[in-house]
């Protein structure tokens, strides 16, 4: 596999281990600066306590259980959760998109609909989700799609509309289906701006994940999180906040290389 280069300021191609090198300074200044402000008193501990004081509450999580869980039951419940709503979203979005990229009547029925609702952001919905489903499934469920499905519609939509139509000419002339031409010419042609849009989508739905978690629901980091801030806990807060970061950078570095790999297939890369 060749090396991986990757493009640093002013047009700057940086080797793999200049990245990672870079990379591991950035993580250490950050930490670094924490871990100071911490030491200095600046700030009480109650308020920003130490990395080294969240970490050992991130071990304690993991073996004693709080707010009726260890943070691995935690972890896996929001998992769960993301996992479902995204699903929707794609199931639902990218198929809408496709059809509104080929059927303009489909388009100019939908699209003034679609432009009114997704400018409406996820944590507006979580009273109407509550009145809705209580404390059941659906109301996370139904967040979590609502920032998911816009970027699902938009990226297939965009990607419907740039196939070429003389490659659908081409297919219709040798007697393609609607159905066939949408199977081995639209869909195809618009798969890397889908790959792209499930990035997207993928991110906003996790980052709606903890306000579908402020629906009474009995785990999830979310719920951790919301019961170390009803306890006054901040290093419990935080510890929250870590699990939502690492597993959303987990999902975009798959994400991202499933996009990888389709761009090295239709040799965009």
């Amino acid at each position: 596999m060749a090396n991986r280069n990757f493009l640093g300021p002013s047009g700057v191609v940086l080797g793999k281990g200049e990245f990672w090198a870079l990379t591991l300074a950035g993580f250490s200044l950050f930490f670094g600066t924490w871990a100071l402000v911490a030491w200095a008193g600046w700030l009480p501990a109650n308020l920003l306590p130490s990395p080294l004081a969240v970490w050992d509450t991130l071990v304690r999580l993991w073996q004693q259980p709080f707010a009726g869980h260890v943070y691995a039951d935690h972890l896996l419940a929001s998992i769960q959760r993301f996992l479902m709503g995204w699903a929707l979203a794609v199931g639902i979005g990218i198929p809408l998109g496709l059809l509104m990229g080929w059927y303009r009547i489909l388009d100019e029925i939908v699209t003034p609909l679609f432009d009114s609702i997704r400018f409406v952001a996820p944590l507006a919905w979580v009273p109407l989700a509550a009145l809705w489903f209580g404390t059941g499934i659906g109301g996370p469920l139904l967040i979590i799609f609502v920032g998911s499905f816009a970027p699902c519609v938009i990226s297939a939509y965009r990607g419907a509309r740039l196939v070429e139509p003389r490659l659908v000419e081409a297919a219709q002339t040798m007697g393609a289906s609607g159905r066939q031409v949408m199977q081995h010419v639209l869909v195809p042609g618009a798969m890397p701006s889908i790959i792209s849009g499930l990035r997207v989508s993928a991110g906003l739905g996790w980052q709606s994940l903890v306000g579908s978690e402020l629906i009474v629901v009995g785990a999830g980091l979310g719920y951790l999180m919301v019961q170390g801030q009803g306890n006054l806990a901040t290093n419990i807060v935080i510890a929250g906040m870590i699990g939502i970061g690492i597993v959303g950078f987990a999902i975009d570095v798959v994400l991202r290389g499933i996009e990888a790999w389709f761009k090295r297939r239709w040799g965009q890369a």
